[in-house]
């Protein structure tokens, strides 16, 4: 195993590497130390974010660009953030570019139309990685290009998308897509295979599987490592962040810690046991500004922060004004109904508080659909067991895509000849056409709330983000398909599944949040994205909290400190209501044990 100041990928670093897990693991924070460690060594490095709520602004304290920029305080590294509105006008720009110069503007309005659909800005940002791997499109020699990806399942899909999109345009060159005409595509095509080289060669590429010593992120981790293989992404690494070791042996809820990451660690999965490993401890800092960032990987606290410096302040501090979980149950069974979403940054509970809210209102008489948006679709290991009165289920991107494409060959393809038939159904084996699928999968949900409960666990910010993007754009392209047609009898009744999120007596937002800064600032810019879609979250819920345990552990004394003043932060204005879920020596896995949290 590697010493803790120098960890294997600092070490040995190859010029691609990609932080990927969970949410709420440490991708962003080791990343972005290893980003700063490898320019401290003197190498030129780019530190790129693929998350669409990334926060490595207020981690860094620089602003977040498309264009590289460089960071004030290490020399020779810059910050990038593939930014999806941006990225998507420069990538429709590029198609037109590729027209023949005889093309007509009738023919460069219907591209233009082609690239307006639901899955531009993925396929855009998806692009401008591909530019990066490729080596195209760079300003700077750069040795290193450091990836603080999305959480696992969306990461999942992006590194998969060079290997689908190849195999797409190999030996098409007929009709469009959403990625424009098929015929002026053969750079994007280059591209694309030369981004699959590139991911595929363990001199240029390392994956950095990184988990938290905890089951369930060591799980997902396990089944990535696999379905990276099976990608071809061989050269991995397992970072097991936030190590615990405690310091006073009286104290139960240390020992309870540490006891927990022991035997995580010690029944991880088959394909991470087999890989390198390197284990960053827990620190008493937050990671946010370079000297907290520089001591993640060193030995020592960044100046100014120690344990005994909070000593006192956790005994006297005021408690938060927040209600427990079955409070919350309680007031939305005798509503009788609606949409419950579920939302927040990845890895801060949002699959136990959503699945502990469905059991709590199916303890309290209610028939419930309790399902998901994440990719990962943990809400069945959460239940572990089955309730008579809860239907469990989820939006598997497979499933809808399969059952559109056959929707739409059904429908719009039946009067269409062989040929016909052939081009559309080639069109619809495009990888964008899952964002489509997914999004009518969600309508479908918001439809169901109107006379039941429907408890929606939502994938982590960024993704959910996407999905609520598409669902604004359908909003106004009904508006304005509908908007003054008086032939169209109803037209000014139109409901969109926008309206319906807007609809405060049928959708109720709760936000998770972790009692630490970065997940309280996310929360709170997920919470303005909200409501510039005028969607007004009504909760939020403090997951994990042991500002009430009564430990004496030096290290969590030090991290209560932060708690503290992270709750303030909160109940000084950032929420309406707000709901605590204290930390648990044991994860609230099952029927009784998430109905035992609102009971």
């Amino acid at each position: 195993m590697n010493t803790l100041v120098l960890p294997g990928f600092v070490a040995a670093p190859t010029r691609f590497l990609f932080f990927t897990g969970k949410g709420g693991v440490g991708k962003t924070s080791l990343s972005t130390a290893t980003a700063i460690a490898l320019a401290d060594a003197g190498k030129r490095v780019l530190l790129v974010s693929t998350d669409a709520a990334s926060n490595l602004d207020e981690m860094l304290g620089v602003a977040l660009s498309n264009r590289p920029v460089a960071v004030p305080g290490v020399a020779g590294l810059h910050m990038l953030n593939i930014d999806p509105d941006t990225a998507a006008e420069a990538y429709r720009q590029r198609v037109l570019a590729q027209l023949e110069t005889n093309a007509s503007l009738e023919e460069r309005e219907t591209v233009r139309e082609q690239l307006s659909g639901a899955c531009t800005t993925e396929i855009a940002a998806f692009d401008e990685f591909a530019a990066l791997l490729a080596g195209e499109g760079i300003d700077g020699d750069f040795e290193h290009i450091v990836f603080d990806t999305a959480p696992t399942g969306h990461t999942l899909r992006l590194l998969s998308l060079p290997k689908a999109w190849t195999g797409f345009l190999a030996g098409n060159d007929r009709g469009a897509s959403c990625l424009g005409p098929h015929s002026g595509l053969k750079m994007q095509e280059a591209r694309f295979n030369a981004a699959l080289q590139a991911l595929s060669n363990p001199a240029l590429t390392t994956v950095i599987l990184v988990t938290r010593p905890d089951p369930r992120p060591m799980q997902e981790a396990g089944r990535t490592a696999e379905e990276l293989r099976s990608l071809g992404l061989a050269n991995q690494r397992l970072a097991i962040n936030g190590v615990f070791h405690a310091s006073h042996a009286a104290d139960p809820i240390a020992n309870a810690i540490e006891a927990l990451g022991r035997e995580a660690m010690a029944s991880m999965p088959d394909s991470l046991a087999s890989l390198p490993r390197d284990e960053v401890p827990l620190r008493a800092f937050d990671t946010v500004g370079l000297p907290a960032l520089r001591a993640l990987l060193g030995a020592s606290a960044p100046a100014g922060v120690h344990p005994s410096s909070v000593e006192g302040r956790v005994a006297n501090s005021s408690e938060l004004p927040a209600e427990p979980l079955s409070r919350m149950a309680d007031e939305l069974a005798a509503v009788g109904h609606g949409l419950i979403m579920v939302m927040g940054k990845g890895g801060v509970g949002k699959t136990t508080i959503a699945a502990a809210l469905a059991v709590g209102l199916v303890q309290r008489g209610h028939s419930v659909h309790l399902t998901t948006t994440d990719p990962a679709a943990h809400v069945a290991d959460a239940l572990n067991g089955s309730l008579e009165g809860l239907k469990v289920g989820r939006i598997d991107p497979k499933a809808e895509t399969e059952a559109y494409i056959a929707k739409i060959m059904g429908t719009r393809g039946k009067a269409l000849d062989d040929e016909g038939k052939a081009l559309l159904l080639e069109d619809l084996q495009s990888p964008c056409t899952e964002e489509v699928a997914v999004f009518h999968a969600f309508s479908r949900v918001v439809n169901e709330a109107r006379t039941n409960f429907v408890v929606l666990d939502t994938a982590p910010t960024g993704h959910s983000l996407l999905l609520m993007d598409a669902t604004g754009a359908y909003h106004r392209q009904m508006v304005q398909q509908y908007e003054g047609n008086e032939a169209k009898p109803g037209a000014l009744h139109i409901i969109t599944p926008l309206m319906r999120l807007q609809d405060a007596s049928l959708t109720r937002v709760v936000i998770v949040t972790l009692p630490e800064v970065t997940p309280v600032s996310q929360a709170a810019a997920l919470q303005d994205d909200l409501r510039r879609a005028q969607i007004e979250p009504w909760a939020w819920v403090i997951n994990k909290s042991i500002a009430a345990t009564g430990t004496s552990d030096p290290l969590l004394q030090a991290r209560l400190a932060g708690e503290i003043q992270q709750t303030e932060r909160i109940a000084n204005g950032l929420a309406q209501r707000t709901f605590v879920l204290p930390w648990l020596a044991a994860s609230p896995v099952g029927v009784d044990a998430l109905g035992a949290l609102v009971d």
